[in-house]
């Protein structure tokens, strides 16, 4: 596990006049491809009665972008990512993943860090969080394959986007080993890479 950061600019500022949290945008993910392409497919798959967890939303955007009346729970570890999707309206839980989260969902969303990352390459701040996969770009999504099933409602699915970067045959063989049934629902080719949505399910 990854030290967090700990210097005070890191951190978001209270205004103690207004009770407002200001946060540096510089340290939230700012949407991109990845983002707009697990938007889109979000659309087609949400149901006006699902549940949503959206883990790591960073700025918000693809929970924002769902229609209402979703009932949406988003979690970030980022203070800063926290913070900006709080503006958008969303309910916030800052946590790793979905650490302390109870009940079941519907549809979970995941954009992880999947970035082949070397240690030396690491950079010690908050959007490191949303880049840095590891060393095979698989870490992140191996901890959240291990622990989502505990809140994955019956007949559940979970979106999750990914890059050639990470290998798609190997992340699918992850949600194999835990049962999971595996489906690539979109692509997109995007400078020297391809995104694809994974559509994950387990059977009744």
């Amino acid at each position: 596990m990854r030290v967090v950061p700990s210097g005070n600019s890191f951190l978001p500022i209270l205004s103690y006049l207004s009770g407002t949290m200001y946060h540096d945008p510089a340290q939230v993910y700012q949407p991109e491809a990845d983002t707009f392409l697990l938007l889109r497919v979000a659309l087609s798959e949400v149901r006006p009665t699902d549940r949503v967890l959206e883990i790591g939303t960073g700025s918000g955007t693809v929970a924002a972008g769902l229609p209402e009346p979703s009932r949406i729970i988003v979690t970030d570890i980022n203070p800063h990512a926290a913070v900006c999707a709080r503006a958008k309206g969303l309910e916030v839980i800052r946590t790793d993943l979905f650490a302390g989260i109870c009940g079941s969902f519907d549809l979970i969303l995941f954009n992880p860090p999947y970035l082949p990352t070397k240690p030396e390459e690491r950079i010690d701040d908050w959007l490191e969080y949303a880049l840095d996969g590891g060393i095979t770009g698989r870490e992140a999504i191996q901890l959240f394959a291990e622990g989502a099933g505990r809140l994955l409602a019956p007949g559940g699915r979970i979106l999750l986007l990914i890059s050639s970067l990470t290998g798609l045959a190997e992340v699918s063989a992850i949600f194999e080993r835990y049962g999971y049934r595996v489906s690539s629902v979109a692509e997109e080719p995007v400078e020297d890479e391809i995104l694809y949505v994974l559509r994950i399910t387990r059977p009744h």
